[in-house]
């Protein structure tokens, strides 16, 4: 359902809710009140077990849409959002602030989340919720409701009856052991005088010498994988060619802890030269920083969704991409939720497995390692990571080389420029669709040109970056150009064909175009021609019919 059928939807009820208040906003609001909304509307979607409320700018009570001017840019929604989180439990924010361009106005629909289970939503330390249309303070009850919440349900943290020590693998306990060390630095010494119950318990591998699930999966003998049927260890490597062909694959299983390595030496991380601006001597990086593949594998291991019984894969392209996914939904619900909110998740679908592979140094602190992904692509001027979320699927794909290395490198060094705006702009480099918000907010800041959904870097960022030549071959010249040069062929040439004119534009349109979209394009041309009266054509062959443009 779009925005405009959300908001249809919302004014067809009988009136407001718990869970929809309608504000007319017509040009302010106050923010504090915007807060206590936030939280109030936040809290009780939670207690309804619903996954989000809504609160509505630009509508009266009884229904009316009356317009609303309030924050009119897609850069100051993002703020706004920022700002919520700064003030909130765990900083969450909107899901999203959606504007519609209804007939009477103006309205902005913010989707406010559900409170995590367990977790009540404060606004400056305090707990809001609604009584029917009215805002007050969130009554003890509910909020112990809330708290009191099975948020206990945690597939790694369970333990596996019958299984013993036994049933680990020694190496990998070595291992483990050396890596909790290297997390621990100050646990090092009093780690060589525990025994091996004692460490699986402080790494929390193990609770009070039980194993668990997490202690199978990381560390377990490959034979012992059938102690969490169905769930499955299994991670898939895959090496197809630049057409999607597969030409080779292994399956691993546990101890994963070890098997995390065995997979990464299979990815053939080669050599990649690029020139630094300013130099005659190469830049040499691997196509992949090794952080990237093993934060991304290791994030696909700790929130998989065991329960869905799919396996974890990683799909290497010869063409320079690697591909990671795993079963699941995105608890965050977007990349952008974690990029702008730069803040630690607040729910986890597996947070004892999370929190061993923190502790023996898989991953980096739970919910930080996004970011830092997007970081080192952006600073090696790589695209950046792409993220498909559906299906109870995540999909991350990340690319080892330079699609375009003037516009990347000098689109990273653009004074002013955030990460989101970097996002945006890598959508560009991708020839990946923006929606018409996005659009207007990055030719706001004088960042592209063109129309949808044929976007192209800008004059001005062309300037800054010497990336005049690139700017014109995206640049589209004016119509009337291109017919003068139909015009001047046939005063040279008295007749052409079609393939004569397409042999003669093709290769000067703006490269944004497809090659379909390129042919279409001097179709329009002779039909304009035509349309004006200056050529015309017996079947096939075409000529002049008036004095040229040019007379």
């Amino acid at each position: 359902m779009n925005a405009e059928e959300h908001l249809n939807s919302l004014l067809s009820l009988a009136g407001e809710n718990e869970l929809v208040e309608f504000k007319e906003a017509k040009k302010q609001f106050d923010f504090n009140k915007l807060g206590q909304y936030f939280s109030a509307l936040s809290n009780e979607a939670n207690l309804s077990n619903l996954p989000h409320a809504w609160l509505v700018f630009g509508v009266e009570n009884k229904h009316n849409v009356v317009g609303t001017e309030y924050i009119a840019s897609l850069a100051r929604r993002n703020d706004l959002k920022r700002e919520i989180a700064e003030k909130t439990t765990n900083r969450l924010t909107f899901i999203n602030i959606h504007e519609v361009a209804h007939p009477q106005g103006r309205v902005l629909l913010f989707e406010i989340p559900a409170a995590p289970q367990g977790i009540p939503t404060a606004w400056n330390g305090h707990y809001f919720g609604r009584d029917g249309e009215s805002l007050g303070p969130l009554n003890i009850e509910e909020i112990e409701r809330i708290r009191t919440q099975n948020k206990a349900y945690d597939w790694s943290a369970a333990i596996v009856n019958g299984a013993t020590l036994d049933d680990l693998d020694s190496t990998a306990i070595e291992q483990a052991k050396i890596s909790y060390a290297k997390k621990n630095p100050k646990q090092a010494d009093n780690l060589q005088h525990w025994d091996t119950k004692t460490f699986l318990n402080k790494a929390k591998l193990t609770i009070n010498g039980a194993i668990t699930r997490t202690a199978i999966l990381l560390l377990g003998k490959p034979e012992s994988s059938h102690w969490i049927n169905p769930a499955s260890t299994t991670i898939t490597w895959i090496l197809k060619d630049k057409d999607g062909i597969e030409k080779d694959y292994e399956h691993f299983s546990c101890p994963l802890l070890l098997s995390v390595n065995d997979i990464f030496n299979k990815v053939r991380n080669l050599k990649y030269r690029y020139m630094i601006e300013g130099t005659l001597f190469p830049e040499e990086v691997d196509q992949y920083d090794p952080y990237i593949i093993r934060e991304a594998l290791n994030n696909a291991i700790a929130h998989q969704d065991y329960d869905l019984g799919g396996k974890v894969t990683l799909v290497e392209f010869e063409d320079g991409r690697l591909c990671f996914s795993n079963h699941g939904s995105f608890i965050p619900g977007s990349i952008e939720t974690v990029i702008c909110n730069d803040a630690p998740e607040s729910r986890y679908r597996n947070r004892f497995l999370a929190e061993a592979m923190v502790n023996l140094n898989m991953i980096d602190t739970i919910g930080s390692g996004i970011k830092k992904m997007f970081m080192i692509q952006k600073n090696r001027f790589f695209p950046l990571p792409e993220y498909t979320l559906g299906n109870a699927r995540v999909e991350v794909n990340i690319t080892g080389k330079v699609l375009d290395i003037a516009y990347a490198r000098k689109l990273a060094e653009f004074p002013d420029l955030k990460l989101e705006d970097i996002i945006l702009l890598d959508q560009i480099q991708k020839r990946k669709p923006l929606s018409d918000d996005q659009a207007k907010y990055l030719k706001s800041k004088n960042l592209i040109e063109g129309r949808k959904p044929n976007y192209f870097i800008s004059a001005q960022l062309a300037q800054h970056s010497d990336n005049k030549a690139e700017y014109i071959r995206h640049k589209a010249f004016d119509d009337q150009h291109y017919k003068q040069l139909i015009i001047e062929y046939l005063e040279k040439f008295t007749t052409a064909q079609r393939s004569d004119f397409d042999r003669l534009i093709l290769d000067k349109l703006p490269e944004v175009l497809d090659e379909q979209q390129k042919h279409h394009k001097v179709k329009n041309l002779i039909q304009s021609l035509k349309n004006q009266g200056l050529i015309t054509n017996s079947g096939r062959t075409w000529q002049l019919s008036k004095p040229s443009l040019s007379s």
